[in-house]
């Protein structure tokens, strides 16, 4: 029998007896080696940025370093490396080392609400080949957490979520990647003419010279996001930089475009 391979997400909320029996029986007897990936997750989008990564990393090894010996107790080989801030790019990159039979995602039930609405399942559906499984795992302290739900996406979905509708999307992008470049780039058009046509047969002073500030700056943070999320599988435009942008482009277009409306309406 050929031997499986199995890749392991393993967040925070990996580590309770419940959670290492839900990733014990996904090997379920067979010949098999489990990769524990530890994504290195910052503390919040403004270390990311400014690249403070060491500490993650090293709280990242802690974790695994736990993860790995309660694995083995249960009897399983594995091998173990810290991944990416992004659980879904740690593990592409983990797939790009070495192709898996299945992927398991581990994730605490308070987090499920950024997984789903941050649309990062969607994001695991369109990019993770192999069979997919998100765990979810609740209850309370010293590691007494119980598997609460187990989200799965079967082999072959990312090719029957592309062929949806007909419609086949750019490499590498979501639907809510491209909701979002397309709200960036029709609500910069809308911003700019708000902003020219209240300009128009007089100099750039006072309100409409804020105006005009307003669209260059949300003109400005659309296009790092469109490039920034066109080039990503180069440049792994993932984790702060990538949340950061997107929440300026989500938030700051719609703002942008009412204050320039309202600037032509009153000023």
């Amino acid at each position: 029998m050929a031997e499986r391979s199995l890749i392991a997400i393993v967040t925070p909320a990996f580590g309770s007896p419940e959670s290492v029996e839900a990733l014990r029986r996904e090997v379920d007897g067979s010949p098999a080696e489990v990769r524990l990936v530890a994504p290195a997750v910052e503390m919040s989008t403004l270390h990311h940025t400014f690249g403070d990564v060491d500490e993650p990393r090293v709280e990242a090894g802690v974790r695994l370093d736990v993860a790995v010996a309660a694995v083995r107790a249960v009897g399983l080989r594995v091998r173990a490396e810290v991944g990416d801030s992004d659980p879904v790019q740690a593990a592409q990159d983990a797939l790009l080392k070495e192709p898996a039979d299945e992927i398991v995602i581990f994730t605490h039930a308070d987090g499920c609400k950024d997984w789903y609405e941050g649309e990062l399942w969607k994001h695991a559906e369109d990019s993770l080949e192999p069979p997919l499984k998100l765990v979810v795992v609740d209850g309370g302290p010293d590691r007494n957490e119980h598997v609460v739900g187990i989200e799965e996406a079967a082999a072959g979905h990312c090719e029957a979520r592309r062929g949806e509708s007909g419609f086949t999307y750019v490499p590498g992008l979501t639907r809510g990647d491209l909701s979002v470049i397309v709200l960036g780039i029709v609500g910069t058009i809308v911003a700019i003419v708000l902003a020219a046509a209240g300009a128009a047969g007089d100099t750039a002073t006072g309100w409409h010279a804020v105006a005009i500030g307003i669209a260059i700056a949300v003109a400005l943070v659309n296009m790092s996001n469109v490039v920034g999320t066109l080039l990503m599988d180069s440049v792994r435009y993932h984790g702060g930089f990538a949340k950061m942008f997107r929440d300026l482009a989500v938030v700051g277009t719609p703002l942008a475009i009412l204050i320039n409306l309202a600037i032509l309406i009153y000023a």
